[in-house]
């Protein structure tokens, strides 16, 4: 019994999965780069009517049906139904595929910025090969340690998401503390000025961020950025005492999650000048992260009195730290997300949707047959897109668009089903946090609106700037991934059922 209980999920882990599944440290940097401090409203409004009240959903899904092993799937089959369920899950499963394939290469930038200092993935070669085809084999190594890592059972990836928690916890620390140590130092001037004439912190610096429609889009930006925290709920059946630890580790990520973004992105404005740093054509979503915490560390430097060149090099060592730790945080986060989605898509659906064999639990109770196919999978996608030549990569590019909305439409299905599974009295609900129908059905409508809005947006936002085929591309993906799902049911349905 003591070795079982070993096993299981301390809040403590618990936390630590959550916060490497959800909190992207390089969210907060790309805030401010996109919208200054203009971010921080947006962010606290996509916590208050998203975040907050959707992971508290989660959090008392998570204790109803905490001897459940199928994780959302099971929330909603017992809610609402089984083809309900296994069509928002395998869309949400879906796209945490084509996730892997893009974390396969991209993995190797923060580990190129910890090893030289700078991202050289560009100028990868070997044997012959180009920088994409070579990135190309490292995702297919990758995604074989990752799979056969994980495929020894929880304990394993508890070990790594608790390195790659620990790992961002010190960027935030660096981050957070080495702003407020430079605000303090510098007498309480802050870099990026917050009044003072013709200071509006509600604006963004940015010129690219000024109409409505782009400050729209933005939103879309920081709901998205609290996604992910539903991948943890196939690991509720491993917690330990889950009735009560589960939701209060929901509860304490999602507090601490919704408060670190706004004071990470205010922190960024201590020691940095949007125009002085962040003008320059050089600087994107993809290096911006690097680019500021070179700069926290330069600046620490010479906050203390040191030298320019004794200052580049402290700044030189943040960058590095900060690749490491983000690859860490990126390590942390694919090991529990080649295993969560996989686990909740097939222990909780009907026997016959899937080959029995295919479903079938190890002595570690891992999906070790499910989990190789998926493998096998991931890895002829990246073969196409790393070999395929430009025709390859398009297509990977209109996948990502094609995912982003499937992503988050499985939201939308959880909040749905959370009125049904409040009306249910014969479902024991050991913890609540929406004490009355009214309460639940109230958050409800918000989450489905703000969710609903923020996608509608994000399909509509490439037509407006004349790109009609990535508005058909991001809404066709959760239409393609809906009709697959459908098809396989129907299958199912009449195979089986009747």
């Amino acid at each position: 019994m003591s070795n079982q209980i070993a096993k299981k999920l301390t809040l403590t882990s618990l936390v630590l999965m959550i916060f490497t599944s959800v909190y992207g440290f390089a969210n907060m940097p790309r805030a401010f780069f996109l919208m200054g401090y203009g971010a921080i409203p947006w962010y606290i409004l996509g916590a208050i009517t998203f975040f907050l009240p959707y992971a508290f959903m989660m959090a008392e899904y998570g204790a109803a049906y905490k001897n459940e092993k199928g994780g959302i799937y099971s929330w909603m089959n017992s809610s609402v139904g089984p083809k309900y369920a296994f069509i928002g899950t395998f869309m949400w499963y879906a796209s945490y595929l084509i996730w892997q394939v893009n974390v396969s290469s991209s993995i190797w930038i923060p580990l190129s910025n910890a090893i030289f200092g700078e991202d050289r993935t560009g100028s990868l070669s070997l044997w012959g090969l180009n920088s994409t085809q070579v990135i190309g084999i490292l995702g297919l190594i990758w995604i074989i340690v990752v799979t056969l890592i994980s495929s020894q059972g929880i304990n394993a990836i508890k070990k790594i998401t608790s390195v790659g928690g620990s790992a961002i916890t010190l960027l935030n620390i660096l981050l957070i503390g080495g702003g407020l140590l430079i605000l303090f130092l510098s007498g309480g001037n802050f870099s990026q000025p917050i009044s003072g004439e013709n200071v509006n912190i509600l604006v963004s610096p940015n010129p690219s961020y000024q109409s409505t429609i782009s400050i729209l889009s933005f939103f879309t930006y920081a709901i998205f950025a609290y996604g992910g925290i539903e991948a943890v709920g196939g690991l509720v059946d491993q917690t330990e005492k889950a009735e009560v630890t589960f939701p209060k580790g929901v509860a304490i990520a999602a507090i601490v999650i919704s408060i670190g973004y706004s004071v990470g992105i205010f922190s960024v404005g201590c020691f940095t000048n949007w125009n002085d740093i962040l003008s320059s054509p050089d600087v994107n979503t993809a290096n911006v992260t690097y680019v500021l915490m070179n700069h926290l560390g330069y600046q620490l430097g010479l906050s203390f009195g040191t030298s320019t060149s004794v200052a580049q090099t402290i700044g030189n060592i943040f960058a590095r730290i900060t690749g490491l730790a983000m690859f860490l945080a990126l390590s942390g986060a694919s090991f529990t997300l080649i295993y969560a989605p996989l686990k909740q898509l097939i222990e909780g659906i009907p026997e016959h949707l899937f080959p029995n064999k295919l479903c079938s639990l190890d002595s570690k109770e891992m999906p070790f047959n499910a989990m190789i196919v998926q493998g096998i999978i991931v890895c002829i996608l990246i073969l196409l897109v790393s070999f395929g030549g430009d025709n390859a990569s398009a297509f990977f590019n209109k996948l990502i668009i094609m995912t982003n909305v499937a992503m988050t439409i499985p939201y939308m299905f959880l909040s749905i089903a959370f009125i049904f599974f409040k009306k249910n009295s014969k479902i024991h609900k050991p913890f609540e946090i929406y004490k009355t129908y009214t309460s639940a059905l109230i958050a409800t409508i918000i989450v489905t609106f703000v969710v609903g809005i923020a996608n509608v947006f994000s399909i509509i936002e490439p037509a407006i700037d004349g790109n009609w085929s990535n508005t058909l591309f991001a809404g066709g993906g959760p239409i393609l991934f809906a009709i697959i799902a459908y098809i396989l049911y129907w299958r199912y349905e009449n195979n089986y059922l009747k």
